[in-house]
């Protein structure tokens, strides 16, 4: 009769239990196979779909959601989120676009503020950023309305994206001189007509003038933490930059999430530095753990993110978890004012 195999762990959070397909024993020595008359008919066989493809395809189904009927809980005030970490390559960009996608998808009203002059959350977007398109720039330096600026997503009609050209480049020299400098951004995000649920500002990988707008427009700050050593040694330099904010700026700020990404479960470093994050930041982290995941690199170049390119993938169910804890902590905490 058959044997099922145990179930295997693809990843450190799974967002469904992924079952092996069941593997039919082997017939004794000496000892003739049963004829197919008298095999079951609830014995599987090769022909039909095998369960992890069929488990996939569910969560895929889960993270499109496209019949509208799967909800995240929407915060009773807007949360406006900076995604920070001065170290490139952790994942900011990656995160932003996912999380908002995911939110999106599932019944809350998203803006994503690209202000890193790179533009790379435009390009995953797949929003028109190149030179000569109204960016967040003219807001910062012209003081053009947020509203004038953002651009709906397209196929998302919940998420909207203000892009950033290279003309930002230069907004950290120009901001210097301009009059009340470090809250340019707030002051664009509070005038927009419309209320959003959610406000992600990507950050570029630096401390400046740019970093500051988003740390004074925000009421939380959300760090992605590659799981590498390098990743852990700028976190107490970016920390003391966010409580000055705080003392000073906007005395509301608050760390209130961490995201571990980029785990290799494979590895031993990747465990101990998400051990030692855990240990240090407690409640803060997120269960969900962003795995490596191809898909999830492969994204951008086709100008979507994980959760339209590949939404059965690892990282995909990975980042759809992450969007859910988020939605669910500012459900319990009352959201952010």
């Amino acid at each position: 009769m058959p044997v099922s195999a145990a179930p295997v762990s693809a990843s450190p959070v799974s967002a469904a239990p992924v079952s092996s397909s069941p593997v039919a024993a082997a017939p004794s020595a000496g000892v003739p196979a049963a004829p197919d008359e008298h095999v079951s008919r609830e014995t599987p066989s090769r022909d039909e779909d095998d369960p992890p493809l069929a488990m996939e395809a569910l969560r895929a189904v889960q993270i499109l959601n496209p019949s509208g009927e799967i909800t995240m809980p929407r915060p009773d005030h807007p949360r406006v989120l900076c995604v920070a970490n001065q170290k490139g390559g952790v994942g900011k960009t990656t995160t932003t676009v996912n999380l908002a996608v995911a939110l999106a998808l599932h019944g809350n009203r998203v803006l994503v503020v690209d202000l890193d002059p790179q533009g790379n959350a435009s390009t995953g977007l797949n929003v028109p950023h190149h030179a000569g398109v109204p960016d967040v720039y003219d807001c910062l330096i012209d003081n053009v309305p947020l509203s004038e600026v953002a651009q709906g997503v397209e196929g998302i009609p919940n998420l909207w994206c203000v892009p950033a050209t290279i003309d930002l480049a230069g907004a950290e020299i120009e901001l210097v001189s301009v009059v009340a400098r470090e809250s340019r951004l707030a002051r664009a995000i509070a005038a927009h007509p419309e209320k959003f649920d959610y406000v992600f500002i990507d950050c570029p990988p630096s401390l400046g003038l740019l970093t500051v707008n988003a740390l004074c427009a925000a009421q939380e700050v959300l760090i992605p933490i590659q799981c590498e050593y390098y990743a852990l040694e700028g976190l107490n330099q970016l920390i003391n930059n966010i409580n000055l904010v705080r003392q000073h700026l906007n005395p509301t700020l608050d760390v209130s999430t961490i995201l571990l990404t980029m785990y290799d479960r494979r590895t031993r470093l990747a465990d101990a530095v998400e051990q030692d994050v855990r240990n240090h930041f407690g409640s803060k982290v997120l269960n969900a753990v962003i795995p490596r995941n191809v898909r999830v690199s492969e994204a951008p170049s086709y100008g979507q993110s994980v959760m339209t390119y590949d939404p059965g993938s690892r990282g995909a169910t990975s980042y759809f978890e992450a969007a859910l804890e988020i939605a669910m902590r500012g459900v319990n905490t009352g959201g952010t004012a």
